[in-house]
Protein backbone atom coordinates (compact mmCIF):
# COMPACT_ATOMS: atom_id res chain seq x y z
CA UNK A 1 0.00 0.00 0.00
CA UNK A 2 2.94 2.34 0.31
CA UNK A 3 4.17 4.78 2.91
CA UNK A 4 1.71 5.45 5.77
CA UNK A 5 -0.12 8.76 5.98
CA UNK A 6 -1.90 10.46 8.88
CA UNK A 7 -5.10 8.56 9.68
CA UNK A 8 -3.91 5.23 8.29
CA UNK A 9 -4.07 2.12 10.46
CA UNK A 10 -0.69 0.40 10.56
CA UNK A 11 0.82 -2.77 11.97
CA UNK A 12 3.94 -1.82 13.94
CA UNK A 13 4.69 -5.31 15.29
CA UNK A 14 3.22 -8.74 14.63
CA UNK A 15 -0.48 -8.48 15.45
CA UNK A 16 -0.17 -4.96 16.92
CA UNK A 17 -2.06 -2.14 15.23
CA UNK A 18 -2.32 1.61 15.74
CA UNK A 19 -3.28 4.74 13.83
CA UNK A 20 -0.77 7.28 12.51
CA UNK A 21 -1.73 10.49 14.33
CA UNK A 22 1.04 12.81 13.13
CA UNK A 23 4.23 13.01 11.11
CA UNK A 24 6.64 15.66 12.39
CA UNK A 25 10.01 16.23 10.73
CA UNK A 26 9.88 12.68 9.36
CA UNK A 27 9.03 11.14 12.75
CA UNK A 28 5.83 9.10 12.81
CA UNK A 29 3.54 9.17 15.84
CA UNK A 30 1.05 6.38 16.58
CA UNK A 31 -1.88 5.89 18.94
CA UNK A 32 -3.52 2.59 19.77
CA UNK A 33 -7.12 2.23 20.88
CA UNK A 34 -7.34 3.74 24.37
CA UNK A 35 -3.60 4.41 24.65
CA UNK A 36 -1.18 7.30 24.58
CA UNK A 37 0.66 8.58 21.53
CA UNK A 38 4.24 7.42 20.91
CA UNK A 39 6.93 7.99 18.30
CA UNK A 40 8.17 5.27 15.99
CA UNK A 41 11.95 4.84 15.70
CA UNK A 42 11.76 2.97 12.37
CA UNK A 43 8.89 4.06 10.08
CA UNK A 44 10.07 1.54 7.47
CA UNK A 45 8.81 -1.20 9.82
CA UNK A 46 5.21 0.09 9.56
CA UNK A 47 2.78 -1.75 7.30
CA UNK A 48 -0.47 -0.06 6.26
CA UNK A 49 -3.40 -2.36 7.08
CA UNK A 50 -6.18 0.13 6.24
CA UNK A 51 -6.00 3.61 4.77
CA UNK A 52 -7.77 6.53 6.39
CA UNK A 53 -10.40 6.41 3.65
CA UNK A 54 -11.03 2.69 4.26
CA UNK A 55 -11.35 3.29 8.01
CA UNK A 56 -13.83 6.11 7.51
CA UNK A 57 -15.96 4.05 5.13
CA UNK A 58 -16.43 1.31 7.73
CA UNK A 59 -19.03 1.85 10.42
CA UNK A 60 -17.43 -0.53 12.94
CA UNK A 61 -14.13 1.36 13.22
CA UNK A 62 -13.01 1.19 16.90
CA UNK A 63 -10.52 4.06 16.61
Amino acid sequence: MGRPEVGDEVEYAAGCRAVVTDIRSGTYFLRGAGSREWSVPDPEALTVTRTRAERLSEHSDPW
